[in-house]
């Protein structure tokens, strides 16, 4: 247990019991639990209280199959000479894959479009809307004609993190467990960090959300 934390320092106690169950130990959750804050392993960051707008959420459609939904996002940060630089996230709302994240120090509308139909035929598959905020990279005229050419509904959702719950979840865990734990010294260095937290992601990190599968064994049980 002491392992897995010093290796996987946001990891929290849910995840590590199920991996631990991945290894063949048959403890009880309630002893895990007991051992875990007996060796100082509890994570001690709180999360902020619910603003009271938070609280009714507005109805989401309801997921049936892969590629029904995607959600797309910028997140930014720094090399570490300071140069800042931009990560474009694209998931499936589905199955909580993580389809692509790519790095670049200036992204444009024209870029996001190319980006999104090499993921469509890396995947084989267009979604039928992708949810996007309303960034000037995602209004292009680049991106609004992708959309009509493939019949591909952008879905503005603007200001509301609470319209976009999935992206923010993933975003959220992209920076704790992979931009805030690495130190990058180039754009490549960067990239190539990223896409070795994003295999990790898919294929070994259990989801509470997937009844603790990974989003690629999701996948392979719905072929």
């Amino acid at each position: 247990m002491r392992d897995i934390a010093s290796v996987r320092i946001r990891y929290g106690f849910r995840r590590i019991c199920n991996l631990l169950k991945r290894e063949g130990w048959q403890d009880n959750h309630k002893r895990i639990f007991r051992l875990y804050c007996q060796e100082g392993l509890n994570l001690r960051s709180k999360r902020p209280k619910r603003n009271k707008s938070a609280a009714h959420r507005l109805e989401r459609p309801h997921m049936r199959r892969m590629h029904q939904l995607w959600s797309m996002d910028f997140v930014a940060d720094q090399i570490f000479d300071g140069r800042k630089f931009r990560a474009l996230t694209i998931v499936d709302d589905y199955t909580r894959k993580c389809l692509a994240i790519h790095v670049g120090q200036s992204i444009k509308g024209e870029e996001v479009s190319m980006i999104v139909q090499r993921v469509c035929l890396e995947n084989c598959a267009f979604p039928e809307r992708i949810q996007v905020d309303n960034g000037s990279e995602f209004i292009s005229r680049a991106l609004d004609k992708w959309g009509y050419d493939n019949k591909v509904k952008l879905d503005f959702r603007p200001g509301k993190p609470t319209d976009t719950p999935f992206t923010g979840s993933f975003n959220g865990s992209f920076r704790d467990e992979c931009l805030n734990t690495n130190w990058f010294l180039s754009l490549e260095d960067a990239q190539d960090k990223i896409i070795h937290w994003k295999t990790e992601y898919n294929t070994f990190q259990p989801n509470s959300y997937l009844n603790d599968l990974t989003p690629d064994e999701l996948n392979s049980y719905q072929k």
